[in-house]
């Protein structure tokens, strides 16, 4: 039955007949032009890049999910029966009562990567209480010998029960269905079986029910998994795969390669990664990205509607799901996120444009970039625990939490950019001795302490302070009362935001790790040295281009040196089980905050939600399609377009000189990396001012002329 629900196809779209030429999606393809030898040559060639990565399972890998599943389905059928008996319910009814497994996310989509997870869905009939499942069903799980590190995370958006089973990580939800009895060949499609339901059994069903859209959606399903495996890789390996912390998560990056197939609905793998960067770096963000019109059913959830809905107009980078109620998979987007992978998206056209004309092979687009030599400044975030399984909970609820202090940082006129790192590191053996408040201290050997970090970009001006303590504190302090308001504090557990330079890094990574990031940064600096284009204090650029997608045109101009006032300890905030230790006089005359402009929606753009969607004006020919593909970026004005960074326009804000609080300052020490010279005054992802054109030299010497207060 595995086998069967993971190859499910979609109503003859899977066989991909090469004559068939539907439309599927908010507007007519791009183009339906047959595959070329070479294109099919390049399919082979990326299918062949991808194996050293491990994004394929071998058969008897997949055969033991297929069993894990098959046992876990025994098991609830089981518990089905036999809490319907404890209610009295006669045995002969309980027999037949079922209750069933859904897979979701990557394994249903069959795109899910050697070792990964699996999301599954537990669906009961109405008479079993989700108290019943996080009660008797949960008991039940941790009594089976193959089940380790079992937990039930009961408060949570979508309740869900973590698990190993079997050497296998599942995420299990539960939903209770309106229905007496859950057969085996139930589907989870009909949008009147929500009707009644509750909105955590919806939000459950949610997985399950676009998983099965998606699929339908796409083309040609093979072509659609191969490209998908490409993209995840690429994501992850650039750092911009993760919803949590503000990026795109496992579905959104699916509906994106599910939109490019229905854009070019006859191309292949390695065609449809090149259109994938094609497309989705020249969107005209926010405009949504929709699969199929809304659904018009009304059973009275909320459902992803701007002219409606006035949160929905402030969304950055709208990813409608396909299934009712429909919602924006990327709601956790903030504008430094959206800035990273705008670059990135630029920088994967730049490469695969390369790939298909023979100048650079598969691997080039999975060379993950140096993110500690892009910045100079950096927040670090540390979280420790006393053990292992406190670690765990700890660490899962502040990284649910970061994107709240990117967004308080870029409340801050002075950051540029706030990027976070996705990667969680392990806090180096040899810098197990860290320093507090001006003391050596440390850690006891069985302490486990895991590190974030986010790397800053500031605004170049003259005589610059800025004090971070106010942005710190808040997130530290609502980190702390969550954690005190849903019982999971515990001895022990401690969160630390620390400011640091790029030369202290080696206080808290490996310095091989530092090391080969040296060299990843120096080779892009070689490899774009002409195009001028690089991060503010950075040592790798953003992009090939001069800025890419969110460069090129002015809004701030930077001035030629900065000054930041100096912090000896480096502490910015911490909170801990005890009292929160402070950091200073936590005055904010240091804070300022900017307006956002409503950068989303208008009374036009309300309007594309209920007509066809802007995939640009999409042409019906390969002649035209190349057009586009040359056609020169937005104008600057065109607050829509790809190519311009998100407005603010910032508050006229007197800020006196801070005598309290914490402030960051440039090293005086901070000599200039070679890339600084080579670069000039780019700064890749928020380039001020465009370097390609000639317009604005850029400024000599500005990495020394710093002034330390």
């Amino acid at each position: 039955m595995w086998s069967n629900e993971r190859s499910h196809a979609n109503g003859g779209g899977s066989g991909g007949s090469p004559g068939n030429n539907k439309t599927l999606g908010m507007t007519s393809a791009i183009s339906t032009a047959e595959p070329k030898p070479e294109d099919l040559q390049k399919t082979k060639e990326l299918q062949k890049s991808l194996e050293p990565y491990n994004v394929f399972e071998a058969e008897s890998e997949l055969n033991h999910r297929m069993e894990i599943l098959a046992k876990l389905n025994t098991l609830v059928k089981q518990w089905v029966r036999d809490v319907s008996i404890a209610k009295n319910m006669p045995e002969a009814m309980a027999e037949k009562l079922g209750g069933k497994i859904y897979t979701f996310g990557s394994y249903r989509l069959g795109v899910h990567h050697k070792g990964a997870d699996i999301d599954a869905l537990c669906v009961a009939p109405r008479n079993i209480d989700r108290s019943d499942y996080f009660g008797s069903f949960f008991e039940l799980l941790k009594q089976q010998p193959e089940v380790t590190e079992c937990r039930a995370v009961e408060e949570a958006f979508v309740p869900v029960v973590k698990m190993n089973f079997d050497g296998i990580e599942i995420d299990l939800l539960f939903a209770r269905l309106a229905l007496k009895e859950i057969p085996d060949n139930f589907d989870l499609r009909d949008d009147m079986l929500l009707k009644n339901l509750d909105q955590k059994s919806v939000r459950s069903l949610n997985g399950c029910r676009v998983t099965d859209e998606i699929l339908r959606l796409v083309p040609n399903i093979d072509n659609f998994r191969l490209a998908l495996r490409t993209i995840k890789l690429w994501a992850k390996r650039h750092g911009i795969y993760s919803n949590s912390l503000g990026y795109f998560g496992g579905v959104s990056w699916a509906m994106l390669v599910a939109r490019t197939c229905q854009l070019y609905p006859n191309a292949v793998a390695a065609t449809l990664v090149h259109k994938f960067f094609l497309v989705f770096s020249r969107w005209k963000w926010p405009q949504p990205v929709l699969l199929k019109q809304p659904d018009n059913v009304n059973l009275g959830f909320q459902v992803w509607d701007p002219r409606v809905n006035v949160q929905d107009r402030f969304h950055l980078m709208p990813i409608i799901t396909p299934a009712y109620p429909q919602q924006n998979s990327t709601f956790n987007v903030s504008s430094s996120t959206r800035k990273v992978m705008l670059m990135e998206f630029t920088r994967g056209m730049q490469i695969t444009d390369d790939i298909m004309m023979g100048k650079q092979m598969w691997e080039k687009l999975f060379e993950a970039p140096s993110f500690f030599y892009r910045y100079r400044h950096f927040i670090v975030l540390l979280v420790t625990s006393s053990n292992a399984d406190d670690h765990l909970e700890w660490c899962g609820l502040v990284e649910s939490k970061i994107r709240y202090l990117i967004l308080n940082l870029e409340r801050n006129q002075h950051i540029n950019l706030a990027h976070v790192n996705p990667k969680c590191y392990e806090q180096h053996e040899q810098n197990s001795a860290t320093t507090l408040n001006g003391a050596a201290e440390r850690k006891p050997p069985s302490a486990f302490c895991s590190l974030w970090f986010i790397g800053l970009e500031f605004e170049r001006t003259e005589n610059l302070n800025v004090d971070l303590t106010e942005s710190i504190q808040s997130f530290t302090d609502s980190v702390h009362k969550h954690a005190v308001h849903i019982k999971l504090l515990k001895d022990g557990m401690k969160i630390e935001a620390r400011h640091v330079r790029r030369k202290q890094l080696s206080q808290y990574l490996d310095p091989n790790l530092l090391k080969r990031e040296r060299k990843i940064s120096d080779s892009y600096t070689t490899a774009s040295s002409g195009s001028g284009a690089t991060n503010n204090g950075s040592a790798s650029p953003a992009s090939g281009n001069g800025g890419g997608s969110t460069s090129g045109h002015s809004s701030r101009k930077r001035k030629s040196s900065e000054n930041l006032s100096n912090s000896t300890s480096g502490l910015v905030a911490s909170c801990s089980s005890s009292p929160v230790a402070g950091t200073g006089s936590n005055g904010s005359a240091g804070s300022a905050t900017k307006k956002r402009r409503n950068d989303s929606f208008d009374g036009a753009s309300n309007s594309s939600f209920d007509r066809s969607q802007n995939d640009h004006s999409p042409p019906v020919t390969q002649t035209q399609d190349e057009e586009m593909a040359a056609s020169p970026p937005s104008p600057a004005g065109d607050r829509n377009s790809p190519d311009c960074e998100p407005a603010f326009e910032s508050e006229v804000a007197t800020i006196p000189p801070s005598n309290s609080g914490t402030l960051i300052d440039e090293d005086s020490s901070c000599e200039p990396t070679k890339a600084d010279h080579a670069t000039g005054n780019g700064n890749g992802a928020d380039n001020r001012s465009s370097s390609s054109n000639g317009a604005n030299p850029p400024a000599a010497s500005s990495a020394t002329e710093v002034v330390c207060s």
